[in-house]
């Protein structure tokens, strides 16, 4: 018996939570590691509370968010967009839980690895904001109040980095 996996629906997906747990059979890497903590949702959750201080709560809306702007980034290549401090606390998570981050790249990113090459000084033109529209515009339920926490200063991949977010 042939089982296909075939990536989840992009166009209509926006649950973050539903969304990264869609991930869990493009995990190759360390699959038994990664299935240790549950649902993936369950596991970046609790390696942000881990590291950090923070509840439950921002935990969850920071992962939903980081979650929302790396797809993104992945689906609209052609679009800049930036991170606040803040929202980049699950950006990183995500990154470097290079299983699920690998898994992420195969799910949306047509199996290529999604670099993450930040500039060394922060932006202060308005690209957080903008990119909170772009994520509402696509779909995403955008939590203003992280966004707006860091509104005038982001801190935007290189787009000249070749498949750099």
């Amino acid at each position: 018996m042939t089982t296909v996996v075939q990536a989840p629906s992009l166009a209509r997906l926006r649950d973050p939570e539903e969304l990264l747990n869609s991930v869990a059979p493009f995990v190759k890497y360390l699959p038994e590691n990664v299935a240790d903590g549950g649902p993936i949702w369950e596991r970046e959750i609790a390696l942000l509370l881990r590291d950090n201080t923070m509840v439950r709560d921002m935990a969850e809306r920071i992962l939903g968010q980081a979650v929302a702007y790396t797809v993104a980034t992945m689906q609209h290549k052609d679009v800049h967009l930036g991170v606040g401090k803040l929202v980049d606390i699950g950006v990183h998570q995500l990154i470097l839980d290079t299983p699920v981050y690998f898994a992420m790249c195969d799910a949306f990113n047509g199996g290529a690895y999604r670099h993450h090459a930040p500039f060394i000084q922060r932006r202060a033109d308005g690209l957080c904001i903008r990119t909170a529209d772009f994520l509402r515009a696509d779909g995403w339920t955008v939590d203003d109040e992280l966004w707006a926490i860091d509104g005038a200063e982001c801190s935007p991949c290189d787009s000249k980095v070749p498949d750099s977010h």
